[in-house]
């Protein structure tokens, strides 16, 4: 969100305010980022607009200089202990929460938020539905939990308990239902889903199982201990999205057209990208080999050349040649 729109402008002015006694004009710009527009003007009518939707601006002189400042009720929210901007921001960020949409955690978590914007002054209300106008959230693809707030909370108790979990489990690969007994590690929220991660019985490994999936679940009175140096965080370090493999080391070249757009995303940790003098890009990653590494390649068209590994290319092909038989 460029920082020269004006509600975004308020915003960086609102907060120099509230964490200050009162201010001049000249200590507000001096005080602003570089790309926010260096004119006492600007100042002036962000100011009066503020006022204008209900923020509570009080002037005062002194040492024959005026000192803009926030009404002292306004500045702070003593039953919180949060400022306004950072209340409004959370009360913005519910919108957030949709994929958790009908479970425990997102009713508790809106609740909270409910109790916050309880707190907020009306002004605050009537600046964050102005933000909503500039910002908006747009989550993409993601799954649905409403159906499934009984298994989550099974879940959180198994994991806070450190208990043993006894489920139901849909394999969509096998097409297949097997019973489990699981000692649940952690949730894990990645590319629009919701994931167990635990150590299987049956499989003597650590494995991750998608929440929709769980047919049922029932926690057992069996205590477990989580392994001695286990990394959450190092499991899944290797999943371009949420498929682990065995790690390879990728090597892409993406059109002058693609690489524009492509560069500047976060696609995976691991990523190093470079362009060159045609204006192609080259990325390297090192990265687990599924077909969830395939069918993101594929999502690139032509627009991209797998340059190594072989096998990979090899890959890439021939999903390329049954999609055009299909």
């Amino acid at each position: 969100m460029p920082r020269n729109t004006q509600v975004t402008r308020q915003w960086l002015l609102l907060q120099k305010l509230e964490s200050s006694a009162g201010m001049t004009l000249q200590q507000l710009m001096d005080g602003l980022p570089e790309d926010y527009p260096k004119n006492l003007r600007t100042i002036h009518r962000d100011l009066e607009a503020l006022e204008i939707v209900g923020v509570p601006l009080v002037t005062e002189r002194f040492d024959g200089q005026t000192r803009w400042k926030l009404m002292d009720g306004f500045r702070h929210i003593p039953a919180l202990g949060f400022s306004p901007t950072e209340l409004m921001s959370l009360v913005f960020s519910r919108n957030l929460l949709k994929p958790l949409e009908g479970t425990e955690i997102q009713s508790s978590l809106n609740s909270a938020l409910n109790k916050m914007a309880a707190a907020l002054p009306p002004q605050g209300h009537e600046y964050v539905r102005a933000l909503e106008k500039v910002f908006s959230v747009g989550l993409g693809p993601h799954k649905s939990y409403q159906r499934h707030r009984g298994t989550i909370d099974v879940i959180t108790q198994a994991i806070d308990k450190a208990r043993t979990a006894q489920l139901r489990y849909y394999s969509a690969s096998r097409n297949t239902t097997t019973r489990r007994e699981v000692d649940p590690y952690r949730l894990w929220y990645a590319a629009g889903g919701l994931y167990l991660i635990g150590h299987c019985h049956l499989r003597k490994d650590v494995r991750m199982f998608a929440v929709e999936r769980i047919r049922s679940i029932a926690l057992t009175d069996h205590p477990y201990q989580l392994p001695l140096g286990f990394n959450v965080e190092e499991y899944v370090q290797d999943a371009l999205m949420v498929m682990r493999g065995r790690r390879i080391e990728v090597e892409l070249l993406f059109s002058k057209a693609t690489a524009a757009w492509v560069k500047d995303k976060v696609w995976h940790p691991s990523q190093e990208t470079n362009v060159l003098k045609n204006g192609r890009l080259r990325m390297a990653l090192k990265v687990a080999d599924t077909a969830e590494l395939v069918g993101w390649i594929l999502s690139f068209g032509s627009q991209v050349r797998v340059v190594r590994p072989d096998a990979l290319r090899q890959k890439v092909k021939e999903e390329a040649r049954k999609i055009f038989r299909s």
